[in-house]
């Protein structure tokens, strides 16, 4: 797709320097030449652009294809525990399994799980009291929009509207400004003034960072990765025993929850 991409815009390279260069006679027209080229331009531009994208996303993929998944089996000692004491979740209280997601607002591939895997676990086992579902933020460097859009849906949260928030953002992952997030507290019912408080302040920023530098010592360093394991008797803590890390399908999903279910036994 790169290669691709780089022969475009050496083809429009060439067009544009064809359009400079190749004027014939005093019958030209000036004017239509001078449309050409700014096409031509617009059209460089839109490469370049849709060039640094791919190469973008191509450096989280890379991210991802080298950071290596942790399974462990059943009897082993665990990938790690996670106090989850007080942190919001889909699904049943009583739920004996738990994901954490841990993902980035601008991520692409986040927003793909979020839009096309996630709804099919909330429809086959949140809802059906199987699992609970906690989300963590990991912004990453490299996207500047994901740490301020992260606030913003803990903002909504101290309104009851975290879960909300959180599918605008990743329904929309371009529209991810100031002025965008006032717009989508608007739509769901958010006292502004209460919201442009909390996300100026940056109430949140700190427990973030908190969260992404313990994801990292669990050795997640790209997003979407998923902790998953046995929810404590008392509920307030997760014993991890797998980690997946950038999830593609339901299907490859679906595998590993089976496996977890498989090999926790029931309360």
């Amino acid at each position: 797709m790169v290669n691709k991409c780089f022969r475009l815009f050496f083809v429009c390279c060439l067009s544009l320097s064809s359009a400079l260069t190749g004027r014939a006679g005093p019958q030209h027209d000036k004017s239509k030449d001078d449309q050409d080229i700014a096409a031509l331009r617009k059209q460089v531009q839109a490469l370049e652009e849709g060039q640094q994208q791919i190469l973008k996303e191509l450096r989280e993929l890379k991210k991802l294809l080298e950071a290596q998944p942790v399974g462990v089996a059943a009897g082993a000692s665990p990938v790690a525990t996670l106090n989850v004491r007080g942190e919001p979740f889909k699904g049943d209280p009583a739920a004996r399994i738990a994901i954490v997601e841990y993902s980035d607002f601008e991520c692409t591939f986040c927003g793909k799980y979020s839009r096309e895997i996630y709804p099919q676990i909330v429809e086959r086992y949140v809802k059906t009291g199987k699992l609970r579902y906690y989300f963590r933020d990991l912004p990453l460097p490299i996207h500047p929009n994901a740490l301020p859009a992260a606030i913003a849906a803990r903002c909504a949260g101290d309104q009851g509207k975290f879960w909300e928030m959180h599918d605008s953002l990743f329904a929309n992952q371009s529209a991810l400004s100031q002025k965008d997030f006032a717009d989508r507290a608007a739509a769901l019912g958010l006292d502004r003034k209460r919201f442009s408080e909390c996300l100026s302040s940056a109430k949140y920023a700190e427990a973030i960072r908190k969260v992404a530098a313990g994801a990292r010592q669990m050795g997640i360093d790209g997003t979407p990765a998923f902790a998953i394991g046995a929810v404590r008797a008392d509920g307030e803590v997760i014993t991890v025993n797998q980690v997946a890390l950038g999830v593609d399908s339901f299907e490859a999903f679906k595998a590993i929850l089976d496996e977890v279910f498989s090999t926790t036994p029931a309360k």
